[in-house]
């Protein structure tokens, strides 16, 4: 049935604005009877700016591209090594909220990391997915955003793998100035990407109440 199947669909590399579209053409299409599903990606280097994105939060973009996009949440970047999770959901069907997706998302994480002995948490005034060092000093290792249109979700999750974090620095992450951001390859945790979707998807699942997965390469045609 449609509404037990969770079909993740592999993009490979794929710049954000064409996902973004292929999100939004999805969404728009989809019926009442159009399975679930997680698209899994990285982008090329790419500043995302969400809804009420404010540009003081910006600092300085250099030769990195900016994005105006339909998510909810501040800016933050996205680029090779970075895990990226879209959620096209039929959340009415599902009758799922959003604060039970970006919980879904988070304790998924959390799992993930616990896996690898990686203590992190979330945060309730600050969606995403956190760890502190013995100094407690507070890194971010996940971001969320998220958009429901005709009662279903995409946007999603992005979790730093093994990436290049200095673009971070040109900007306030999340619209927190001066928020370190950290990857899991630092701290003991999945180095590849493959590595972290194999792993984190079964428990992203899971909190999602999906009992079947299908996993695809194949491309779609909207």
């Amino acid at each position: 049935m449609a509404q037990d199947q969770l079909t993740v669909r592999h993009w490979g590399q794929a710049s954000y604005e064409d996902v973004w579209h292929a999100m939004q053409d999805f969404t728009n299409q989809r019926g009442p009877d159009t399975p679930d599903e997680l698209w899994l990606v990285e982008h090329p280097p790419v500043f995302t700016q969400g809804q009420a994105g404010k540009p003081e939060h910006i600092i300085n973009l250099g030769d990195i591209p900016l994005v105006k996009s339909d998510r909810g949440g501040q800016v933050t970047y996205h680029g090779p090594g970075q895990l990226i999770v879209y959620l096209l959901l039929d959340v009415r069907r599902r009758k799922l909220g959003v604060r039970h997706l970006v919980t879904s998302m988070e304790v998924a994480i959390v799992e993930l990391l616990a896996d690898y002995d990686i203590k992190a948490y979330a945060k309730a005034d600050a969606p995403g997915v956190y760890v502190a060092n013995e100094q407690s000093v507070e890194s971010k290792i996940a971001s969320l955003g998220l958009r429901i249109r005709r009662g279903c979700s995409f946007h999603g999750l992005a979790l730093n793998v093994n990436m290049d974090l200095a673009p971070f620095l040109r900007i306030n992450p999340c619209g927190y100035a001066g928020l370190p951001m950290t990857m899991s390859a630092q701290l003991g945790g999945p180095n590849t990407i493959d590595e972290a979707q194999s792993q984190l998807i079964p428990k992203l699942a899971e909190q999602l109440g999906y009992p079947h997965l299908y996993y695809t390469t194949e491309k779609l045609i909207l």
